[in-house]
């Protein structure tokens, strides 16, 4: 008689990696998926094998990760993606988040929350009011239209997620750990509850937490998605699925309406103009060696990251710091640039992202003109942290500007595409809010709304709210071809795993798995329900040379080593890298985050 599932494992625990992991970069010729879940590449994986291009593959494992991740990720959370068209050299950006509802005014929801007055308060990440129109179903549909290869349907490019929910699969390690940890929240958020958790007759209610290696199906998730795909997104923001979405958010006090959800129906996912800023390699023999780097504008947070790598490259030009290379990599002076220059860069953040369609006059432009990063990098001391909460400058003062939880996933094809694509709930399930018969959780996105009726991302109704996903991809200075899609999830982490990872390769010669295997920094807390995510401490993963450490110390920072599965903060990461051979073929050459369940898979 065979042994049973449960003999595989020890019973859970917050051990995270008993044992360093060792991972090779995977090649291929025909284009790779690299994301958490070996399940979820798979399905895109399938994909590619049937025809379909990185965006039609990219959607696939979208629904391959909601199914198989659902702590992270999901159909009732929201999406952003960076595309690049090889055959046009095209980078082209989709905002797919959703927006508070009509009647979701400040008054309405302080008065909701009971916040007295005088006192800013702030939206509870469980709170019904947290709740959001989910964009992400729309996002799937309009990526396939937009940027697919236009040879499947929908109803294809779903299918194998389908299949994972209706016949059942087995939960991976990291995944099991967060379903567990949460399944007190998924029972207390709403009635629905047993719609995410495995039938055990032994277990309160009949229903618990799936662990590692158990099967779980979730049909009506399955049955979501065959709407989506049959009836595409009116299936979703109509009928039976947004009725029963307004229904148990009404039921917990909310202020979401159908007419909400036909709005976004209507307005569809945000064609937008992706920012970005070019980094010369200090190292290289010419101007046009280096890269620039493409970010999502506002409401998105990538604006950070170009910021902080605008400010480097300025302390470089000026010799305020050097130009790092291998050998300075990870140590105490390098790592004391960057987590100054991310400092800064959340400074201006914390204030100035918001929606610009609702907040009019968000300075995108002038926050990454050379001008004002100049300005902004006089903060910055070599021989010194900066412990203080920075207050946002002002872009308009500049003298050259006068006259004006989470899953991330990367796909490439044998065309030369690539997608770099993140969809989040926000805090692991959300709100944990299971809409009947859906098999989905709905987000916990409008938890990131000032309720400070002065600041540009203060509540407002139909407005999107500061967004902490982002999908970045790199170009070459010389011709503007690929470099690379990647991205780091996790919280107010992404930018600063961006930076990291993208500098580990670019300035110190890391292989795309070495900068994600490489010891991270996660400035502040990462998560609103971890603590400030604007703090001064700066947590260090285990790992990292203990000189290191005492370095940042002696600098003035306030360093807490971070261990076990707290390393949750540092987020998991994908790089797909795009180069030639000597006779012209393409090679991909991925990475996968060795913190997360997945790896890189090639067609």
């Amino acid at each position: 008689m065979p042994l049973p599932t449960s003999s595989i494992y020890q019973p859970p625990s917050a051990e995270f990696m008993k044992w360093p992991s060792r991972r090779s970069v995977v090649h291929s010729t025909k284009g790779i998926v690299a994301c958490t879940q070996p399940l979820a590449a798979k399905c895109g994986i399938d994909i590619l094998n049937a025809g379909g291009n990185a965006a039609d593959a990219a959607v696939a494992v979208a629904a391959g990760l909601n199914m198989t991740e659902p702590c992270s990720t999901g159909i009732g959370g929201d999406m952003f993606c960076l595309y690049y068209d090889a055959s046009t050299g095209k980078v082209s950006a989709l905002n797919g988040s959703g927006r508070a509802g009509g009647k979701c005014t400040l008054e309405n929801v302080r008065k909701s929350l009971k916040i007295p007055e005088g006192t800013v308060g702030k939206i509870p990440m469980s709170s019904v009011h947290a709740v959001t129109v989910p964009g992400a179903a729309a996002g799937w549909v309009d990526t396939v239209e937009r940027f697919g290869s236009g040879k499947l349907t929908m109803e294809q490019i779903l299918a194998p997620a389908i299949e994972l929910g209706e016949k059942g699969f087995p939960v991976s390690e990291t995944t099991a750990y967060f379903w567990g940890r949460q399944e007190k929240g998924i029972r207390e958020a709403s009635p629905n509850f047993a719609e995410m958790l495995k039938a055990d007759s032994s277990a309160p209610g009949g229903v618990r937490a799936p662990k590692a290696g158990e099967i779980i199906k979730l049909p009506n998730l399955a049955k979501t998605f065959r709407t989506l795909a049959t009836e595409g997104k009116k299936g979703f923001y109509s009928g039976r699925i947004a009725e029963e979405l307004v229904k148990v958010v009404n039921g917990f006090g909310g202020h979401l309406e159908l007419a909400d959800l036909q709005h976004h129906l209507e307005t569809g996912s945000e064609s937008v103009e992706p920012i970005s800023l070019k980094f010369p390699n200090p190292h290289g023999t010419s101007e046009t060696d280096g890269v620039e780097l493409w970010e999502h504008p506002p409401n998105g947070q990538g604006i950070v990251a170009l910021m902080a790598l605008g400010i480097l490259k300025h302390l470089i030009k000026q010799g305020t710091i050097p130009a790092f290379g291998p050998s300075d990599h990870n140590t105490a002076p390098y790592l004391h640039a960057i987590v100054e220059a991310l400092r800064i860069s959340f400074g201006d953040a914390s204030w100035f992202v918001t929606d610009p369609n609702a907040a009019p006059g968000v300075p995108t432009s002038q926050l990454i003109s050379a001008s004002y990063l100049a300005e902004r990098a006089k903060l910055f001391s070599p021989s010194s942290a900066n412990t203080s909460v920075l207050q946002p400058g002002d872009p308009y003062a500049s003298p050259a500007l006068t006259s004006s939880d989470t899953v991330y996933f990367a796909c490439s094809d044998s065309q030369g595409n690539a997608i770099s694509f993140i969809n989040s709930n926000y805090g692991g399930f959300g709100t944990c809010i299971i809409p009947a018969g859906c098999g989905f959780t709905l987000q916990n996105r409008g938890a990131n709304f000032s309720l400070d009726a002065k600041h540009p991302n203060v509540l407002a109704p139909r407005k999107r709210p500061y967004h902490t996903i982002i999908p970045g991809l790199v170009t070459n200075l010389q011709d503007s071809s690929l470099h690379s899609v990647f991205g780091v999830m996790g919280g107010f982490m992404q930018p600063q795993g961006h930076v990291q990872t993208l500098l580990g390769q670019v300035l110190c010669g890391l292989s795309p798995q070495q900068a994600l295997d490489a010891p991270r920094v996660c400035i502040g807390a990462g998560m609103p329900d971890e603590g400030n995510v604007y703090d001064a401490t700066v947590h260090v993963e285990e790992g990292m040379p203990e000189e290191t450490v005492d370095g940042l110390r002696k600098l003035g920072h306030k360093v807490e080593v971070v261990k076990g599965m707290g390393r949750i903060v540092f987020g998991r990461g994908q790089i797909i890298r795009w180069t030639k051979d000597i006779d012209g073929t393409g090679v991909w050459s991925a990475g996968s985050d060795m913190r997360g369940d997945g790896a890189a898979y090639p067609a």
